[in-house]
């Protein structure tokens, strides 16, 4: 069986914090089965994916951003687009595409919050990295044998 490849798209707003999350990622999956990808924003993340995705390069995509509200607009519209985007990406090409997006309720530009949301993202990479481990051997699983795959447990039960 090919080695498994990932795209890893990253926004560059907060790329100090969200450029950690990569960090994670490739603590448990090896940098050489993982592309790597910047985007302006998070708003262009969705777009991205599912380009990614229908390339049929990748086994799975994840994307990392960090919406902070900056009093101008509704970060919590943002957020909730990008999610939505990234699970429509993933649903539209058949491709797992994995959020690491996250909105803090509070978020302040200061030394504290920031080393607090760099440590987050490190763990949230690595989360999306067993994540996505863990759907690609389902996938193949159900590929392989289909009428064989019995549920993990049955419901109900």
């Amino acid at each position: 069986m090919p080695e498994s490849r990932f795209a890893f798209v990253k926004a560059q707003w907060h790329a100090d914090i969200v450029d950690r999350a990569l960090l994670g990622f490739t603590e448990i999956i090896p940098s050489t089965q993982v592309d790597v990808f910047d985007v302006p924003g998070a708003f262009e993340l969705p777009l991205m994916a599912r380009d990614l995705a229908a390339t049929g390069r990748y086994d799975a995509v994840a994307a990392a951003a960090l919406v902070v509200d900056g009093g101008i607009y509704r970060h919590d519209f943002v957020a909730q687009a990008v999610v939505d985007g990234l699970m429509r990406a993933g649903l539209d090409t058949g491709v797992p595409v994995l959020s690491v997006s996250l909105t803090p309720h509070h978020y302040q530009e200061t030394d504290h919050h920031r080393g607090i949301f760099q440590a987050h993202f490190v763990e949230k990479g690595r989360e999306a990295a067993r994540a996505a481990l863990a759907i690609v051997a389902q996938r193949r699983r159900l590929a392989a044998s289909p009428r064989d795959v019995a549920p993990l447990r049955e419901v109900g039960r």
